[in-house]
């Protein structure tokens, strides 16, 4: 699953992300064409300035509503509430809702430490991760060793990765040029698997301008055109002396704080900003709310070739220099000054080659919870299915049936008696309004479906008698429905047993061209990502005919949901390590699937932590292109493979959904009678894409 947005993101405060994300955009926006940008998080009740900036800058066709996600009061209201999953899903969906609609989507992260205490959890990382964003992070270098940047970079690097995001690359920020002479050959040492970059620090870009300070202590400008207004304040200078000695203390680039009734000091000013001989300081700011008198506005008026900005504000001279120290540096839409510095350098630390490269190849492997819940309902929703649940009077089907009706996801039938379902709905409080209601026993299609069952069944002597009572059975009879045609899809097994549920299908819609067996996967949705384990509900001890059929069958499956399919075919060997007629099962049946099917990824014999951990992949297969990033697990038989699974799901807290059939002509799948509703939702989204796949 190829990449379609960056995460850029900090954890220190004046790190230079914006410069970052400033380069990425130009970057991106020469590549991609449309890029959309899109800030998660942001401040309450401040319009928010990188919006603004971007919006402006680069022209972006998008409305502001749709640039920003939620405040970081919403976000912890979230979180007293023990909802920040529902909170990360729906920043979640609008991030991938601005990817339907853009060639690509830069994000903006926000530090941790604008949240309270009470949110321990790294947000950007998160939403990154379940978002399939790759991950850029930037680096404070500011006052830090060359050690110390090493370090950071360590850490972070073993954080991005531990937390299943995809590590594109690192910005290390605000470097002096001694670190950065000292970093480069260790970096080159090391050898990183991600592209770092060393960025120098420039004063001028964290250093106001005269405008800014205008702007944020609302100081009144009496002369300074916008132009000047963009000059930078290097310095912060007090005249409270002599104008001749106030003269040899000025230095370019100074904000000169001077009380209004001194305006002998701000015509020296004005007169050395004209001479050669003297620096031209940035501005003026008059302090104590008196303004200047006409004589000294007719000077300004005269002397517009060498003009400097003048400001006045209220409050005295000691607290208006402590409000100017505080006036953060920004870069405004307007700064081409700025820009150009912070672009200059931008491009002198980044290979845009490399990066191109980077962006084409990069994908995200990891598919996330999250991501496959969102995938389910977009495509089912994408092509609606009808789907039959024979089970209508179990409250868990019934609590799926509502939710799946409200979110618009499939059409659902419901089997049984309306008057005892509805009469469970509204106990329950449930509105299943929306859903369509047969009942087996008293049903015109009784008659066409004991025909037609008779007629697939007369080999093995079915009679009419004996087809009217299985027909009637809602099992039986919710198949017929989907072998007909009345619906695409069936799920049962909520009540049922899984004999109950797969005997009919066997019997009626049988198996599709080329694939011998029905087989079985389960999603195991695990903390951080869903993984594939197949078969660990059917197939009892197969052969290795039979097992490439299954690798075969479950790696398209997984192409089918979205996954990258990297097939493990699993052992208690790994290679040529042991000896058995088990080992050579599993290696005769890894031969048959590659040579088949040679487009896809499947290796073996392995075990099942050479096919999950790096570490130990790199040590007993290196080289392996499945090894260690394996996504479909194939397990040599069913013993192995149900024991697997519940001891996964039971140790780990994972989420276990299937049994998913697959190798049927038509979608029949079995639910666990221990399932939940939300199961009995996954189960029939999946259901109803793979409805869609077999039409």
């Amino acid at each position: 699953m190829k990449i379609k947005s960056l995460y850029v993101s900090s954890h220190a405060q004046a790190a230079g992300k914006l410069v970052v994300t400033m380069g990425m955009m130009e970057f991106l926006k020469a590549k991609m064409g449309r890029v959309a940008f899109f800030k998660p998080f942001v401040i309450d009740g401040v319009r928010d300035h990188d919006i603004t900036f971007f919006l402006e800058r680069y022209a972006l066709v998008m409305e502001r509503k749709e640039m920003f996600g939620l405040t970081v009061q919403q976000v912890e209201r979230y979180a007293a509430e023990g909802r920040m999953d529902v909170a990360i899903k729906l920043l979640m969906r609008r991030i991938k809702a601005l990817e339907a609609a853009y060639d690509f989507v830069l994000i903006e992260g926000l530090q941790m430490d604008a949240f309270s205490n009470t949110i321990d959890r790294d947000l950007n990382l998160e939403l990154a991760r379940n978002s399939g964003a790759a991950y850029i992070n930037v680096l404070k270098g500011y006052g830090k060793s060359a050690p110390e940047i090493l370090d950071e970079i360590r850490i972070d690097h073993e954080h991005i990765t531990g937390s299943g995001c995809v590590h594109f690359a690192t910005f290390a920020n605000r470097l002096s040029e001694d670190v950065v002479g000292e970093l480069q050959p260790k970096l080159a040492e090391e050898s990183f698997p991600m592209p770092i970059y060393l960025l120098r620090e420039i004063e001028e870009l964290d250093q106001p301008t005269v405008g800014e300070v205008a702007r944020t202590l609302q100081a009144k400008r009496i002369w300074g055109s916008d132009e000047e207004m963009r000059r930078v304040v290097r310095n912060i200078k007090i005249a409270a002396m002599q104008l001749e000695h106030f003269l040899e203390y000025i230095e370019a680039g100074d904000l000169v704080l001077v009380p209004g009734d001194r305006p002998d000091i701000v015509v020296g000013a004005i007169m050395a900003a004209g001479s050669p001989h003297y620096p031209t300081i940035s501005g003026i700011l008059l302090t104590g709310g008196r303004l200047l008198p006409d004589s000294v506005m007719r000077i300004l008026e005269g002397a517009d070739h060498h003009a400097i900005p003048v400001l006045a504000f209220g409050e005295d001279t000691y607290h208006t220099a402590l409000r100017v120290e505080h006036v953060t540096a920004t870069i405004g839409a307007e700064s081409e000054r700025k820009i150009a510095l912070a672009m200059g350098l931008f491009n002198g630390a980044v290979d845009y080659d490399h990066l191109s490269q980077m962006i084409a190849q990069a994908d995200a492997s990891v598919m996330t919870p999250m991501m496959f819940e969102y995938s389910l309902f977009q495509k089912a929703q994408a092509d609606k299915k009808r789907i039959v649940l024979p089970e209508a009077t179990d409250e868990r089907v019934l609590r799926a049936c509502e939710v799946l009706l409200r979110r618009d996801a499939v059409e659902i039938i419901l089997l049984g008696k309306a008057e005892e379902i509805g009469r469970i709905a509204d106990a329950k409080g449930l509105d299943i309004s929306r859903a369509s209601i047969v009942d087996p026993e008293a049903s015109d299609l009784i008659e066409p479906f004991v025909e037609t069952f008779c007629d697939l069944r007369r080999a093995r002597g079915m009679t009419p008698d004996i087809a009217v009572d299985l027909i009637s059975s809602p099992s039986y009879f919710g198949t017929m429905m989907v072998y007909m045609g009345y619906a695409d899809g069936m799920v049962s097994g909520a009540i049922h047993t899984t004999q109950e549920t797969i005997r009919p299908a066997l019997q009626i819609i049988k198996t599709r061209p080329g694939i011998p067996i029905v087989s079985s996967l389960f999603f195991m949705s695990l903390p951080k990502q869903v993984l594939i384990y197949a078969d660990c509900a059917i197939n009892q001890d197969p052969t290795p005919e039979e097992l490439a059929v299954i690798a075969i069958t479950t790696a398209d499956t997984a192409t089918q949901f979205g996954f990258e399919p990297r097939v493990a075919m699993l052992s208690y060997s790994t290679g040529t390590s042991g000896k058995g007629a088990d080992v050579d099962k599993v290696a005769e049946a890894t031969r048959i699937a590659q040579a088949r099917r040679p487009d896809l990824l499947i290796e073996g014999p392995m075990q099942y932590d050479a096919a999950i951990d790096p570490e130990v992949a790199r040590q007993k297969l290196p080289g392996s292109k499945v090894a260690g990033r394996a996504t479909v697990f194939i397990f040599p038989d069913l013993n192995t493979g149900n024991n697997t699974y519940k001891a996964v799901q039971r140790s780990t807290g994972a989420l276990a959904i299937g049994p998913i059939l697959q190798g049927l002509k038509k979608p029949i799948n079995d639910l666990s009678r221990g399932c939940t509703y939300q199961d009995i939702i996954s189960t029939v989204l999946i259901t109803a894409i793979q409805a869609g796949e077999n039409a």
